[in-house]
This record gives C-alpha cells, structure tokens and sequence, in this order.
C-alpha cells in the first residue's frame, strides 16, 4: 500500500509482542490513575455517600431512613463507592490511553474526526449522570416511595440503594451516547442521516424499550430515559449531516462507467486498472499495492522526463500544473500543492496520476 494509503506507521511494523507490552503499559497507567482518585476520595467515602443517598433520604416519610442490613455494610459499601467514582473520574484519562494505543494505525483524517468524538463522549456521559442525579432521582424516588402500601415503613438497603444508582448512573451515560453513535454509523458510511430520518419510529419505540430494560420498572424512570434518548437522536441526526462522506457519492454511478468500459474496449483487465484507486482523493479510497509502488527521486524525474517529451496540449497543461506543483512545495504552500495534484488525478492520464500519486506520497511523508 502506498504511503499516502496507509495509517501512520513506522517503516517497520511493530511485532506482536511490541503491541501487547504498550498495551500492558497502558492498563497499568488506567489502574494507576484509578487508585490515585480512589486513595483521594477515600477519606470522604462517608460525605460521598450522604451526596449520592440524598434524592432518597429527601423522599422518604418523615422519621424514615436508610438501613444497612450486613454487619460490613457501612464500612464496604462507601469504599465501593468511591472505586466506582474513582473509575468514572478517570473516564477521559481512561479513552485517551486507547486513543493513545491505536493513533498509530488512523488516518490523519480520522484522528481530526476522533478526537472531537471523544471529547463530546465523556462530556455527553457526564452530562447523562448529572442528569439523572438532579432529575431523575427525585422523581423516580419520591414516586417509589409514595407507592408503598400502608402499614409498610420504607427503610432502603444501603448497598441495594447504591447498585440501583449506579446501574441509573450507567444508563443514563450510555443513552446520552446516542449523537456520537449515529455521528460514527454515518461518517464509517453504515447509514446515511436520510435513512435514519426514514426509521425515526423504529427508534422512537427502541428508545422506550431500551428504557423499559435499563431502568426499574416505573413508567417514570423510563419516560425519562427514552425521552431524552429521542431527543438526542434528532441532535445527531442533525450534526451527522457535516459527516456523510462526500466522495463516496460521487462514485456511485462508478460500476455504470466501468461496465461501459468494458463493452467499448472488451478488456476486463484495462477497465480493472481505469477503477483502480481514486481521481478525487487518494487518501480515502484503495490503491492496489501490485499496481502503485512508491517511486524514488530518480523515478520520478525519469517520468517528468518523459511526460514532458509527449505532445499535445494536455499534456503541456499537466507538466506546467506539475512544476507549479514543484514550486509550490519548494515554498511550502503544501495546501496549493494538493490542489493542482488532485486535478492531476481527475485530469491526467495514467502516467501523470502516478506521478501526482506520488507526490502526495511523499508530502503525506513529509507531513
């Protein structure tokens, strides 16, 4: 694959056991940074703990309170808590050590895509926990506890009370999720944000569903997941539309040509190499690795040479849109450099694309 095909790799590839060592590493660093938080927020697990028990306390009777039930209770539920907290804060430390492990193996236009994407993950998953901490539990708690028959005290479980939140906590940070997914289904070209508009009721009723499994069996509980859900879902129907990929549908009509290339020329194979890779980006699409092989510095000048013996106008018009191209690397306008070189590609014929081609090999090196 050529340089301007492929990831960012070094020139020789890392054996396995290279990328099982970083891995490792960089698990090491995640427990790390978990147990720094944790040994941090240890000595107010108590505070921590009246906090998160506080939409409960709020809605109990009058006289009412929280129990704990096992003798350890008091001491291991508020440790439990703070790990948990711990991990939720060390979230963005967490992705960026993934991100961090697999940048290598992006395109540079993926790493523009993905860091954003990460960014608005965490704070999206944030957002669903406070979300649920100051809407949802005062609503879902005070109507739990004024269904309590009469004669019948409510006193919660104090770890009970603490898996409930935490499964709330975790769904709601999920569902807030639902822009970046249909942002990710649209931009890896799963889907298309008309598509998506088509199957809104599918996803109107998937929302209730999801709600229906992820939240306690309240109708309140899950309104206020699914609602929500919804909601986001039209946001990332409307932001995905910056993410459709552009020169995907310029080539739908593609196999249409080639098969009239066919028909004209009766060669399969000539057709074969005309579709080969692509006249509008390069870096999005394949170029077949037994047909473009990057050429050296004496390749190279040994192709202009030979382009600028041909004749015809055309071909006058590719060498002077090349040298400019020379010229404009030479003063490092890089960007008007890709521009006259993509009209190469769309424009010239075979021998000047492989020279563009390489090209932008060797700027893409530069880079």
């Amino acid at each position: 694959m050529s340089v301007a095909n492929s990831p960012d790799t070094t020139t020789h590839e890392q054996p396995l056991v290279a990328h099982l060592i970083e891995l490792r590493d960089r698990v090491l660093r995640m427990v790390l940074a978990v147990l720094a938080v944790f040994l941090i927020l240890f000595p107010f697990a108590d505070d921590l703990y009246s906090a998160i028990a506080g939409p409960m306390r709020a809605a109990l009777p009058e006289g009412g309170s929280m129990i704990s039930t096992k003798p350890i209770d008091p001491f291991l539920i508020p440790f439990k808590l703070s790990l948990q907290l711990a991990v939720f804060a060390v979230i963005p430390f967490i992705l960026y050590q993934f991100w961090a492990f697999v940048a290598p193996g992006l395109y540079r236009h993926e790493k523009r895509l993905v860091v954003p994407l990460l960014v608005s993950s965490t704070l999206l998953f944030y957002l669903g926990m406070a979300f649920a901490y100051f809407v949802v539990f005062p609503l879902v708690f005070a109507f739990l506890a004024g269904t309590a028959p009469e004669g019948i005290e409510v006193a919660t479980d104090m770890g009970s009370y603490l898996d409930f939140v935490m499964t709330l906590f975790f769904a709601f940070g999920v569902a807030f999720e639902v822009p970046i997914a249909t942002i990710i289904l649209v931009w890896m070209g799963i889907t298309t944000p008309e598509q998506l508009r088509h199957k809104r009721p599918y996803v109107i009723v998937g929302a209730f569903v999801a709600g229906m499994f992820l939240t306690p069996p309240d109708i309140i509980s899950q309104t206020l997941l699914a609602l929500p859900m919804w909601v986001l879902f039209e946001l990332g129907l409307i932001f995905s539309k910056g993410f459709v990929r552009q020169p995907d549908r310029e080539l739908k009509d593609e196999p249409v040509v080639a098969a009239a290339g066919m028909a004209m020329s009766g060669s399969k194979d000539e057709v074969a190499d005309e579709m080969v890779g692509s006249d509008i980006d390069p870096a999005r699409e394949y170029v077949d690795p037994d047909r473009f092989v990057s050429l050296t510095d004496d390749e190279m000048e040994t192709e202009l040479d030979a382009i600028e013996e041909a004749e015809g106008d055309e071909v006058d018009s590719a060498m002077e849109r090349l040298h400019r191209v020379r010229a404009y690397r030479n003063a490092g306008d890089i960007d008007s450099a890709r521009e006259l070189l993509y009209e190469i590609l769309q424009e010239g014929d075979a021998e000047q694309r492989l020279v563009a081609r390489n090209i932008l090999a060797q700027l893409d090196a530069d880079d």
